[in-house]
């Protein structure tokens, strides 16, 4: 039961829900980067929401199927087809061995911000789990230290993936394809299609000067194309650098994916799945967890407005989004789908 690259597109790569555990080793959590769309999508297709998928960015990805399964698609669907016929983001579908998903390449009017729709990356899920060895107990890649998912690196046109066993028995298999309703971006998605990500402020907050924090929530922060699963680079419209009271040395200290650092250049860095451990910058914030999600699928050259939040606020925000995930489990166990841990 296999999978078979004939496509990759720019950088796919298998992905769990990341390799905990391990960070005093300096060995970062990686995983999906969007960890919601990834669970869902493995809801839609009997797995457990650990199981391994595929992280898909950019589209221009081609996949054939060498075995009957059932596969879910969430995040951007780049106009997602399998055998010529479209394909719908948080849907569950049957596929026949022999037939092919295709993802068009991602370009100015298939990737935009806001209105539910984003750009940059989706992530698929195939009944029984991308069945690679794990590692450090993650199957997820790590492409900086070259090791986990298949061979340790991103995936290649001829590379062949092994499927796992499915919980799904052969009836269940075949059901016409569902849906669910996917994750809401409002009311966080400004009207103008600016992603909103509520922020905490970081351990250094106070060294910047007034004006600068001040900078920080007012500011347009637009995502650079030299963002990557590191972390994403922002710059803003108005040329605003983010400058601290003075610029001393500081020892370095552990970060998280969604700590912003400001290096020397002013211009912010929101820390993702792969970045280092620890860092020397300032954290300026931090992405709650809630919105992470968002970030993984800005597209390049998005607009992001940050707006501040207290703790309180961060963990109503979690608990709304575990209550949403919590719903969708419901829902598909009452129609008789099962739902792994």
């Amino acid at each position: 039961m296999t999978l078979l690259i004939e496509k990759p597109g720019p950088l796919a790569s298998v992905q769990d829900l990341g390799r905990h555990g391990h960070r005093q080793l300096g060995i970062c959590p990686g995983g999906a980067l969007d960890t919601l769309a990834l669970s869902l999508a493995n809801r839609l297709v009997g797995n457990a929401t650990g199981a391994a998928g595929l992280e898909l960015t950019l589209g221009g990805s081609v996949l054939r199927f060498e075995t009957d399964t059932r596969i879910a698609l969430v995040g951007d669907d780049f106009g997602a087809t399998l055998d010529g016929q479209p394909l719908w983001p948080c849907w569950s579908v049957p596929v026949a061995a022999g037939q092919t998903l295709r993802l068009a390449s991602a370009n100015a009017s298939s990737i935009h911000a806001g209105g539910g729709k984003a750009g940059l990356r989706s992530w698929l899920a195939v009944a029984g789990g991308i069945d690679v060895t794990p590692v450090l107990g993650s199957r997820s890649t790590d492409l900086k230290a070259g090791f986990g998912g298949h061979e340790g690196r991103a995936l290649r046109k001829g590379d062949r993936l092994p499927l796992g066993a499915s919980a799904l028995t052969e009836a269940q298999r075949a059901r016409r394809a569902f849906g669910v309703r996917g994750p809401e971006w409002e009311p966080d998605a400004a009207a103008d299609g600016v992603i909103a990500l509520r922020v905490l402020p970081g351990p250094e907050f106070e060294q910047f000067t007034v004006a600068s924090r001040d900078q920080l929530w007012r500011e347009r922060w637009r995502i650079t194309p030299q963002s990557n699963r590191m972390g994403s680079r922002l710059a803003s419209a108005s040329g605003t650098e983010l400058r601290r009271k003075r610029a001393t040395d500081m020892l370095s200290s552990g970060v998280i994916p969604g700590t912003i650092q400001v290096p020397p250049s002013g211009q912010p860095i929101i820390l993702m799945g792969d970045a280092q451990t620890t860092g020397g910058y300032p954290r300026i914030g931090v992405v709650i967890r809630a919105d992470l999600w968002k970030l993984a699928q800005a597209p390049l050259n998005g607009s992001l407005r940050l707006v501040p939040v207290d703790a309180a606020g961060a963990l109503e925000a979690w608990a709304a989004q575990q209550r949403y995930v919590a719903q969708v489990a419901h829902g598909l166990a009452a129609a008789g789908w099962p739902t792994p841990a």
